[in-house]
Order: C-alpha cells, then structure tokens, then sequence
C-alpha cells in the first residue's frame, strides 16, 4: 500500500539547518517518474554548498536535497519501462537511460516544496525514470548509496578519462568519496606511484589501505613536495577532488610539462575563481574538468559492481560514519569540518 504522506528533510533557508517536515504529500505521478520508498541516503558535499548558499542564491526554496541514495520502486508513471514495482533501485543525480521528467512539486503543512529530478533526503522520493539504475545482484541496500554519485564520479574519472598507462605517476588530491573512490579505481591500471594528499592524517591513513604508495598532508608546500617524490618533474595525472581554487590551482601545478594532466571534480563556492600560468599550458600541461566520471550509469553502475563482487574491490571503507534521518543536521557539520568520508543516511532500512 502507497502512503498517502511521509517526512522529509527541508532546506527552508540558505545558512540554516534543514528542517524535518511531517505530512508531506505523495503527489499524482507524472509520465517518467518513479516513487521510491527510500532505505538510505548518501551525503556528498556538494549538498554542503547547497545548504550553505556557496552555491549562489536558491530560487526554489524551500527544498528537498540529497542525490544518491537506495531504495524500492513503490509505483511508476506512464512511459516507465526501466523499472517496476517492487524493484530495487540506485538514485543517482548522473542521468541515464530513460524518461526525463523533470522536478516535483510536493504540498506540506509549509507549503509547496520543490524537488529536482531525484531527491533523497526524505522517506519517499519521486525521481526520473533516467536517475534510477536497477541494484546489480551482491550489492547490499546500505553499500548501494555509493553508486549513485562516488563511485561513477570517481571510478570514473580513472576508468573512463585518466585510463592511466601502466607505470604512471598518479597524485589524488582530496580524499573524500570521490578522491577515495579514484584510488580503488586505480588498482586496475598498474601505476607506478600514487599520491595521495589531505589535510586529514585518518583519511591519509585509509589511503595506504587502498593503494597509495605515498602519502602527503595538504598545505601550501604541496606541490614542491610532490616534485620532490618524482626527481623534480610532477605526476602525469592529478585528479583533484578537494573543492577549493586553490587545490585546483596546485593540482594543475604539480602536473609535469609536456602533457601532464590535471583532472578536477570539484565544484568550488561560486565566487571562487581558479588562476593559471598561460605559459604552463604552450609547455603542455593540460587541464579539464569531469562531470560525474563520463559516466553513463547503466553501463558504469553494473561494471563497477562486479569489481565488489568478483574481485572484491574494498567499497565499504568508503562509508566512514552512519546518522539517521533525524540527524541529518549533524551530518551535514560533520562533512563540513571534512570529519567524514562517506556519510550513510539511514532512512527506512
């Protein structure tokens, strides 16, 4: 049976914490859409900078966040041939095959509440038949949330983009989800050396259990240090995921010259702007910014699934800290004081 209403979490104004809202309206599905009774969601910064306002003014406050999450298909809209009842499903914000539907409106004792094509800070979500990938066979509810934005982003940016050569020099700057998630990916491509950098000693920790061969904490000296671990040249890759200017900035720097390549993921706050020598770029080195990996997630999702289940690629080290609906304030602090990895949100599990 389909509930008529269900709780949410809301940002109602920018800078302040999301509100948790009772009785929220399922609303009439339209032709493409998929109503989702969720069992978790994952937090990636990106909703930080959402909830904060670093991502400029937000014309559709009051708003339901969250991009990836878990869960299973309750009912589906017209037009709707990828999913059915009952299916268990990845949201993700990379859009894929399918209907594209567009966002929601929900009616609340605030009023109307406005949705993207797939939220996940909530006990129901309506999503676009293109956000959802059905769940690859071995894969757990809770481990699924990283499919919908870590992995494909991050494994993807190595698999899909970098696809290294064997022997290269590799430095992954910000190990977030997406900056640990490129590290696992790398294991398919022999490198010679893989830096890893942060500011956090556990993160750099993690890292070592995940392939690095080095570790460096971030700081200003970066770059010079980075040079110093490879005779004064730079790394080949940097695939940046730290989400400031400024580590953009280095990453670009601490490429070698003559096709050294800089790959950032990072979305800084919106004032922010990056600065580069135009004299780097005629010596060769390169720079490019990903979305979501290149990922196509009904390809990718699936691909990146039998590395878990047949070779065992060591996903779950990703989810570092588990909180539940309610405390999705204290999440969101969390990941801002960059404590966490990978939050899970534990929903209706």
């Amino acid at each position: 049976m389909i509930p008529e209403t269900f709780r949410a979490a809301v940002l109602t104004e920018l800078g302040q914490p999301l509100q948790i809202i009772e009785q929220v309206k399922v609303p009439a599905l339209k032709p493409g859409q998929v109503l989702v009774r969720l069992h978790y969601a994952g937090l990636c910064h990106s909703q930080v900078m959402e909830a904060r306002g670093h991502r400029g003014a937000d014309p559709y406050l009051p708003h339901m966040l969250g991009h990836e999450g878990s869960g299973e298909v309750l009912a589906v809209g017209s037009a709707v041939t990828k999913v059915k009842p009952g299916d268990q499903v990845v949201l993700g914000w990379i859009r894929g095959q399918g209907e594209e539907a567009g966002g929601s409106q929900y009616e609340s004792p605030i009023g109307t509440i406005n949705a993207g094509g797939v939220t996940t800070f909530s006990e129901l979500t309506v999503a676009s038949e293109n956000r959802c990938v059905p769940l690859p066979a071995g894969i757990p509810m809770d481990l699924a949330v990283l499919f919908g934005c870590a992995l494909p982003t991050g494994a993807g940016m190595v698999m899909n983009q970098l696809k290294p050569e064997p022997g290269a020099r590799v430095a992954v700057l910000g190990l977030g989800g997406i900056g640990l998630s490129a590290l696992i990916a790398l294991q398919l491509f022999s490198p010679a050396q893989v830096i890893a950098i942060d500011a956090e000693p556990a993160k750099l920790e993690l890292a070592k259990q995940l392939g690095a061969t080095d570790t460096l904490s971030a700081g200003p000296e970066i770059v010079e240090q980075v040079r110093g671990l490879t005779g004064g040249l730079g790394v080949d890759y940097c695939l940046e995921a730290a989400g400031s200017a400024q580590t953009i900035e280095q990453g670009f720097a601490m490429v070698k010259r003559g096709g050294g390549l800089c790959l950032f993921a990072s979305h800084p706050p919106a004032e922010q702007r990056i600065s580069l020598d135009p004299f780097e770029l005629i010596c060769g080195k390169r720079i490019q910014g990903s979305w979501g990996g290149a990922s196509q997630p009904d390809q990718d999702v699936p691909r990146l699934a039998e590395l878990f289940v047949r070779q065992g690629f060591p996903y779950q080290k990703l989810l570092s800290h588990s909180f539940s609906l309610e405390q999705i304030n204290e999440a969101l602090d969390a990941l801002e004081r960059r404590q966490l990895v990978r939050a899970l949100i534990r929903i209706s599990a």
